[in-house]
């Protein structure tokens, strides 16, 4: 399955992370098919399996990493268009996927999300990281702080499937936090994509949108990083959500929909 996730990325091009998922599921399942069916198993299985891989690699990994490229390119186009609904839209969304079991950094890696929505995705992760640690701090003391902070939000799943308002007041931060990036800080993450769906875990976005601010002076499109941008840069990605989420979590408490322990680690 290495083999086959290595072909299915290299030739799905920014794509990959999308032609990888569909691949894999498709060629673990062939494999399974032919396992433990045959006297020489150790070679029929891997064989098949890679074998199934590649060609399936080589036939629908470029049209489906250009698709992802696609829809990622709209997505940047309608965020210039319309930088406060999309940003509503984009940190949400993001922000959203950051916390659910699955990966928001592949997703923004196959849509190569990038600039104002890449910013607005920035924007997202953070208000879910950071808002979750703040908003739990009474629970989780310290040691939640950090491993939510800069760990991921994802550790709240469970208590999310418990007691689904938890989440008012992340989702509500990002919906916030998100057109405030676009709009008023023109916060854009020129990094690599995958940096646009990690939100503040081990500092990953705010790293690409440095990278981005360097990589644009470099290139001429930016003349210099400014005060404003790192200002920008700070108060989206930690301060506005360990101020706005509070805010909201306590009309959430006030309302009975949370109590003490709903959201203990």
């Amino acid at each position: 399955m290495i083999t086959v996730g290595f072909a299915a990325n290299a030739l799905g091009g920014a794509g990959g992370p999308l032609a990888v998922l569909f691949i894999a599921i498709i060629s673990a399942e062939t494999g399974k098919l032919v396992s433990k069916e045959t006297k020489v198993d150790i070679l029929v299985t891997p064989l098949v399996t890679i074998g199934m891989g590649i060609f399936l690699s080589w036939l629908i990994a470029p049209p489906l990493g250009k698709a992802a490229m696609w829809v990622g390119n709209l997505i940047m186009w309608a965020t210039e268009l319309q930088p406060f609904l999309m940003g509503i839209l984009v940190s949400v969304l993001v922000g959203v996927a950051l916390t659910l079991p699955i990966s928001s950094a592949a997703i923004c890696a196959a849509f190569g999300l990038t600039g104002l929505a890449g910013g607005a995705a920035v924007a997202g992760c953070c208000a879910q990281m950071i808002g979750f640690a703040v908003i739990s701090f009474k629970e989780n003391k310290w040691g939640g702080l950090v491993s939510q902070g800069i760990g991921t939000s994802m550790l709240q799943m469970g208590n999310i499937v418990k007691n689904p308002r938890v989440w008012i007041a992340p989702i509500l931060t990002s919906a916030i936090t998100g057109p405030v990036a676009t709009c008023l800080f023109k916060l854009r993450m020129n990094g690599a994509p995958v940096s646009s769906g990690m939100g503040t875990c081990g500092l990953v976005g705010q790293i690409g949108v440095y990278t981005g601010w360097v990589n644009d002076v470099a290139e001429g499109t930016k003349s210099a990083i400014t005060a404003f941008d790192w200002i920008g840069l700070i108060m989206i990605s930690f301060v506005l959500p360990a101020v706005i989420a509070p805010l909201i979590h306590m009309g959430v408490r006030k309302a009975g929909w949370v109590k003490d322990g709903d959201l203990k680690l």
